[in-house]
């Protein structure tokens, strides 16, 4: 894992809303070509209507252009692996190859390595991304 990609994953978990859950996530993930985004959990009382960390880290990354995902990384503060949600799982294959690497995390580093495919082995599949 880079150094860096995990940095930017925690420097946006300490930036998240979560007055609710009490539950700081951050995400970060890595273009081919080097560029890292990354993102909070964004909470609002009317639950569901928040932002995952990864939600938030693909739209800085689509509103940036996108580009081909290398790595991705996830952590919560107070879980020791922290895993997408379902919803996530979705939107990270969405954009994410099925072997690029997720890292998930704890605030001290990396636990547990896993591929989008692993993740989500049958995520549903389409011809206009990729």
């Amino acid at each position: 894992m880079a150094q860096d990609l995990f940095d930017a994953a925690f420097a946006a978990m300490q930036k998240c809303h979560a007055p609710y859950s009490k539950f700081p996530v951050g995400a970060a993930l890595r273009t081919k070509d080097g560029r890292i985004y990354s993102g909070c959990n964004i909470e609002v009382i009317s639950f569901p209507e928040g932002w995952c960390a990864e939600t938030t880290m693909l739209s800085h990354y689509v509103m940036d252009g996108g580009g081909e995902i290398a790595e991705i990384l996830v952590m919560a503060e107070k879980l020791e692996k922290c895993s997408p949600c379902g919803g996530c799982r979705q939107r990270l294959a969405e954009f994410a190859g099925a072997d690029v690497p997720l890292h998930l995390c704890d605030s001290s580093g990396v636990v547990q390595t896993v591929t989008m495919r692993e993740l989500l082995p049958f995520s549903f599949q389409t011809d206009v991304i990729g």
